[in-house]
This record gives C-alpha cells, sequence and structure tokens, in this order.
C-alpha cells in the first residue's frame, strides 16, 4: 500500500466509515484502473460495480449509521436512492449527485450486458472510460466529503492515488525499476507518471535513469520541455497533461 492509498484509507476511518467497506472501496478503484490502463475493458466496467457497491454500502452507514453486510445483497437501486432521498439531513451529493453517477456505472454494466454478453456487446473504450472517470470523481467526492479538504484538494490525492498504480513499475527499497527497455526519453515519462503531482528532481532521476541514460538526461529533459510533455516547476519536474495522455496513449505502462 503506497503512502497515498494510506493516506485515503485514514481519512475515511478517522470520519467513522468502516474500515471493510474502505478496504472494498479502494481495492476495487485500484483494480478498475489496473485493468483499464491494460485494455482489459469487461473487467474495468465489472469492477465499477464491485466499486458502487461499495459506495452504496458508504452512503448506507453515512445517512444510518447501518449499512448492508459485505456479501449480502443489496437492495434494488431504485430502492437504494429512494432511501438516500429521504435523508434530508445529508449533503446533497450524498442524497442525489454520488447515486445518480453510481446509476450510471450500473446501467452501463447491465444493459450493456457487460458481465453475461447476452446481447452480444462487447464493452469498448469508450464505455470503459466514462465508467473509470465516474469512479474516480465518485472518490475524490467522498475524499471532500470526509477528509475535509476542498474540491481540488481531493482530486489532488485522487490523481496522486491513479499515478501510482503503474504496473510497469516495481520498487524495491524505494528504488523504482522500470520493468521494460525504453528509450531515455519515455523512461523519464513513465517516472514522472508513476510519481504524479509529486514529481521528481534532476537528482531524483538521475538516480533512478540506467546508466546509459545518465550522461545526456539534460538533454532528454530539455527535448521534453520543450514538447510540453514535462513542466519544471521550481526544481521539480512534472508531467504536463500531454505529458500524461502521451503515456496513456501509447501504452508505456504494462511490463512486457
Amino acid at each position: 500500500m503506497t503512502k497515498f492509498d494510506v493516506r485515503v484509507q485514514q481519512g475515511f476511518t478517522s470520519a467513522g466509515i468502516p474500515a471493510e467497506l474502505t478496504k472494498e472501496l479502494l481495492e476495487a478503484f485500484a483494480e478498475a484502473k489496473r485493468r483499464f490502463y491494460r485494455d482489459d475493458l469487461r473487467p474495468s466496467e465489472i469492477e465499477g460495480a464491485r466499486f458502487s457497491e461499495a459506495v452504496f454500502r458508504i452512503l448506507e452507514w453515512a445517512t444510518t449509521q447501518t449499512y448492508t453486510a459485505l456479501g449480502d445483497t443489496l437492495p434494488k437501486v431504485p430502492t437504494l436512492m429512494g432511501k438516500l432521498e429521504q435523508a434530508t439531513k445529508a449533503p446533497d451529493s450524498i442524497r442525489f449527485h454520488i447515486p445518480r453517477t453510481l446509476r450510471l456505472i450500473y446501467d452501463v454494466r447491465n444493459k450493456r450486458d457487460v458481465a453475461h454478453l447476452g446481447d452480444g456487446i462487447d464493452p469498448n473504450q469508450q464505455d470503459a472510460t466514462m465508467v473509470v472517470r465516474n469512479m474516480e470523481w465518485v472518490l475524490a467526492e467522498l475524499v471532500r466529503l470526509y477528509h475535509n479538504v476542498s474540491a481540488t484538494e481531493a482530486q489532488g490525492i485522487i490523481i496522486d492515488l491513479v499515478s501510482k498504480d503503474v504496473p510497469l513499475i516495481q520498487v524495491f527499497d524505494g528504488f523504482p525499476r522500470v520493468l521494460k527497455q525504453l528509450k531515455a526519453s519515455d523512461h523519464v515519462l513513465v517516472l514522472l507518471y508513476w510519481r504524479g503531482a509529486d514529481g521528481a528532481t534532476f537528482d531524483d532521476l538521475q538516480f533512478w535513469a540506467r546508466a546509459a541514460m545518465r550522461k545526456n538526461l539534460k538533454r532528454t529533459l530539455s527535448s521534453l520541455d520543450a514538447r510540453d510533455l514535462i513542466h519544471l516547476n521550481g526544481d521539480t519536474y512534472v508531467l504536463t497533461h500531454l505529458g500524461e495522455r502521451d503515456v496513456e496513449d501509447r501504452k508505456l505502462l504494462e511490463p512486457q
């Protein structure tokens, strides 16, 4: 578990959310993201339903201090939504916005028949992207509600949580080993993707780079900066949105 997972988990626990629900929530979220990056789109949508069930239980707890036990079948979604709408003392996000977002995730799974493929429609990039982005929003909203932070700070936590989940990297005593031979520029991009909003200094990147890459590292960074893929923030390099999309579009995140 990374420090970011711990931060999210501790925030929920300190707010009183049952530990088993927090664990289920974060595991479903992480699994969906891993599969999404691997283009394993069907499980992304199925994990979206698992994620939604964890969130509905959290919403039950938030409004009644009780919840449907894990392993037991939740009430039907319209029933859940009706009960949550009646919890007039709860924030609108708990009563309306989050449940409606979860309903959308369920509908993609069930009406596209992802679980059973009854109508022959395979999951696709459009559906999976919608599911994952909505999951990110829901988790960010829960962080905002239960971590006593602003929406911007909540989204930052989620960006960090998502960015650290890079199957291409295995960490040994704090050292990130990139599990694929990449050219120097892609090696740097993957490392900065892994670092997320924290970024990395020149010294960090030089230490993490393969020996053959170190001599020309400044030139590599300058080239990436000229292409607007990275940004030097003080003494720290971070990926731009363009850099993040480049890493994802070229599918650099998976071991070979």
